[in-house]
């Protein structure tokens, strides 16, 4: 069974900086790739970047760019979004999913197998 597990939201200031993680299981990590999403009270759930296992290609959607990093652990199969910076715009529930490509900044049907969200709220 394909699962993700998202982990590592939080409080912290604006400024600040928290790194969430993605464990996942059950499939090849190597050969699909990872896309972190989020979904800010009352608005539609928007990509956020993706990497792809087998090569380390990384998108970011605008916002994120200079702010977020995204990497993988490939021995533990788990994917990694260091934010720094945070703005209280950030405040959302991310959510990691999976995908076999990531071409772009990610977009949500591209995307079929997803894990719980983890609440990342900043503070101003």
């Amino acid at each position: 069974e394909v699962q993700l597990q998202a982990s590592g939201g939080g409080l912290v200031q604006a400024g600040g900086s928290l790194r969430l993680s993605c464990a996942t299981s059950g499939f090849t990590f190597d050969n699909y790739s990872i896309a972190w999403f989020r979904q800010a009270p009352g608005k539609e759930r928007e990509g956020v970047s993706c990497i792809d296992n087998s090569d380390g290609i990384t998108h970011y959607t605008d916002s994120v760019k200079g702010r977020y990093t995204i990497s993988t652990d490939n021995a533990k199969s788990t994917v990694y979004l260091q934010m720094n910076s945070l703005k209280p715009e950030d405040t959302a529930v991310y959510y990691c999913a999976l995908a076999v490509y990531c071409i772009r900044a990610p977009v949500e049907d591209d995307y079929g197998v997803w894990g719980q969200g983890t609440l990342v709220t900043v503070s101003s």
